[in-house]
């Protein structure tokens, strides 16, 4: 347990430490927030749909979340570079501990992100339907983390280009945000497209987050919980069996 402690809290480190991408990596939801939801609110209040605002934050949360999960995985790629990869590898302790380690901390920083941008939606108007709901809604931050921390090892243990990790993780994580139904119910959807929603195991995150902080789902928390611990276990084991194989 010390040793994934040990990794664990070098990713808090690296993240603490560098101000610079804390504030880059809020620049997107602040931007998507006020743009979109000022933006196309009276335009969703005019169709009877409420707040724009309040349906809008928690696909913007998990947006925050999944974009600084799947890309703490470049930071297998530079440490595979600058050999810092190589010295953990070595060291006396299993791969999957090391696997572990690393997704929490990468989770752990994700979660982070979501809470920063969850009070900065308070800021600008968002009202939870209840207070006593932020710990539940923390939790499901850190399990649609974990679940896409997990995805973004399992695919930079197989790459070592960063050029080629960055346009895989867009062409993969644009879809996921837009499908999710972060920013447009999922009600009354193309067939085609509501197959892919409920494929997209992100959706079932911002349901989850939409449905505690405002009352609002689509699947309900039950079948989001589940499908959101399903995908975590597949992520997590593929993981751990790709970053066994990891060459350095």
């Amino acid at each position: 347990m010390k040793k994934i402690y040990i990794l664990w809290l070098r990713q808090i480190k690296r993240y603490m430490r560098s101000k610079s991408r804390i504030i880059g990596s809020l620049a997107q939801p602040l931007l998507f927030l006020l743009a979109l939801g000022y933006g196309f609110g009276s335009v969703f209040q005019k169709a009877g749909e409420g707040s724009y605002i309040d349906f809008l934050v928690p696909g913007i949360i998990g947006m925050g979340i999944i974009f600084t999960a799947v890309f703490t995985g470049i930071e297998i790629i530079w440490d595979r570079q600058f050999g810092f990869l190589k010295e953990i590898m070595v060291a006396p302790m299993s791969r999957v501990n090391i696997m572990i380690g690393r997704t929490l901390g990468g989770a752990t920083v994700a979660t982070i992100q979501g809470t920063v941008v969850f009070l900065l939606s308070l800021i600008l108007g968002f009202h939870p339907v209840s207070w006593l709901g932020i710990i539940p809604a923390i939790i499901i931050m850190f399990l649609i983390a974990i679940l896409f921390t997990a995805m973004g090892t399992m695919i930079a243990s197989l790459l070592d280009d960063m050029q080629g990790f960055q346009l895989i993780m867009n062409f993969l994580i644009m879809p996921l945000f837009f499908l999710s139904g972060a920013l447009f119910p999922l009600e009354g959807l193309p067939k085609g497209l509501a197959i892919v929603a409920r494929l997209d195991p992100l959706s079932y995150g911002v349901d989850a987050l939409r449905s505690i902080l405002t009352g609002v789902h689509f699947y309900g928390v039950g079948l989001d919980i589940t499908v959101l611990v399903g995908f975590t276990m597949v992520f997590l084991g593929l993981g751990s069996f790709f970053f066994k194989k990891i060459q350095i």
